[in-house]
């Protein structure tokens, strides 16, 4: 899990560096140039609410690779590029022109895709501006942490209400973020939470304040996180995402496997170096 390796670029990637020529673009990767680090994956299906489509889950599916093997990114952020708006779930109208066999492709490439952003190697942050439906909602919870606007008044899972389940592993990562009760409510009652009540169940990690956005307060936590070595960052991750599956020995094990070939970079000499002449260290993730 996690791993980078430096290799050419795969078709994957030469299509996402495409996405940012082009007008008619789903989903794109866009550095922060004011913050050299973040990266943001944006959704940009306006009329849609940015539904997922098979056009949206394929460049989708480039982004993600691109930014496996990119080490200039630090942090990334998946937000959507109109105001007031995330992602509401599947793109319906589009299902209903599908076959059988199309539905089950579909399904496979955007189970495929949650898992790449969740294994990605970097901290990911899901700002939710607006209405986080089905599987817009698994988007979310596939990464590290979520910050929701303070007026949002839909979150939730409501496949129940349309015949079927949450697909796209909302089922198995709710479970694991807020237990088995918690998880069954919300599944069982299709309910939609607002921003407190999501909040509250643990089900988003910050609110933004009145007057600014979740896109707002997810660039200043990503501010936060990008200050931050690199590697060690990855290591971090690599060890809390192995937790929950590992008993505590074998976690123990895992975590000193994880820090130790941090005592050999360059970024931990430059840290000791900078706490000794009182600045802030200059991270090269290296």
């Amino acid at each position: 899990m996690f791993a980078r390796a430096h290799r050419p670029l795969s078709h994957g990637l030469l299509r996402c560096r495409r996405f940012l020529t082009t007008t008619t673009r789903q989903a794109f990767l866009e550095p922060v140039k004011e913050h050299p680090g973040v990266t943001c994956l944006s959704l940009n299906r306006p009329e849609t609410k940015n539904a997922i489509s098979l056009k949206l889950l394929e460049e989708l599916h480039g982004c993600l690779d691109h930014v496996a093997y990119d080490n200039s990114v630090r942090v990334l952020i998946v937000h959507s590029t109109t105001p007031g708006s995330f992602c509401s779930g599947a793109d319906l109208a589009e299902r209903r022109t599908m076959t059988y066999t199309q539905v089950h492709k579909f399904l496979s490439d955007l189970r495929s895709a949650m898992g790449k952003l969740e294994n990605l190697p970097v901290p990911t942050i899901a700002a939710i501006d607006g209405p986080a439906l089905g599987g817009g909602l698994e988007l979310s919870l596939a990464c590290d942490l979520r910050v929701v606007g303070h007026n949002v008044k839909a979150i939730g899972l409501t496949e129940t209400r349309l015949g079927i389940i949450p697909g796209a592993g909302g089922t198995q990562r709710i479970t694991r973020l807020l237990g088995l009760s918690k998880a069954k409510d919300l599944v069982f009652t299709a309910r939609l939470l607002n921003a407190p009540q999501a909040l509250n169940y643990g089900l988003v990690d910050y609110v933004s304040d009145e007057g600014s956005s979740a896109f707002d307060r997810s660039l200043q936590l990503a501010q936060e996180i990008a200050v931050n070595a690199p590697l060690a960052l990855k290591a971090a991750k690599q060890a809390i995402s192995r937790a929950p599956e590992l008993a505590l020995e074998s976690g123990l094990d895992f975590e000193r496997a994880s820090y130790e070939p941090l005592l050999k970079t360059r970024d931990r000499v430059e840290a000791l170096e900078a706490f000794k002449q009182k600045r802030k260290p200059v991270f090269r993730g290296e």
